[in-house]
């Protein structure tokens, strides 16, 4: 499962957005604070715009800020808008090919991992992942530095099935 860049920046943008409490930012300061280009972040505070997370303010002096309170904003909601398909697998999209369609079990699994990841993200809000404007200063990820991910839980009967906990 990979999050699109839409859902990646659109995270990032309502975080930056928390931090700033209800200043007005515009699309230049937050392409600023991430290094990310403006035309993918114009699209991005447009959907977010659109559905409520954001509210904008057009003109010379506009800018955005958020829509409802970071309590209010939560992460699978902002996922569903953002996020194109969640196609995992070719029987899962439009225009499905695969001979085994009718006889495969693939699709249940991935609709129970799909399930799982999309629930988990509806218990938190933006409140629950919200940084303090100094976060955003200064980047403070070293070098080949890799958060995620981490599968360091693994369910002994999983591991016993397929032999992988060794």
């Amino acid at each position: 499962m990979r999050l699109t860049t839409l859902s990646d920046y659109a995270l990032r943008v309502l975080m930056y957005a928390a931090s700033q409490q209800d200043r007005l930012i515009t699309i230049d300061e937050t392409s600023k604070v991430y290094d990310v280009s403006k035309a993918h972040l114009m699209k991005v505070v447009n959907i977010l715009t659109r559905s409520g997370f954001l509210r904008g303010v057009r003109g010379r002096s506009g800018g955005f800020t958020l829509g409802m309170r970071p309590e209010d904003i939560n992460l699978g909601a902002v996922i569903r808008q953002t996020e194109p398909d969640f196609a995992l697998v070719e029987c899962f999209a439009t225009g499905n090919q695969c001979v085994l369609t009718r006889k495969c079990e693939l699709a249940s699994v991935l609709n129970e991992a799909l399930s799982s990841f999309v629930t988990t993200l509806d218990k938190y809000t933006l409140a629950d992942i919200a940084r303090p404007p100094r976060d955003f200063l200064v980047p403070n990820v070293k070098e080949n530095e890799r958060r995620g991910p981490r599968f360091d839980v693994v369910d002994a009967k999983a591991a016993a099935r397929c032999k992988c906990s060794d």
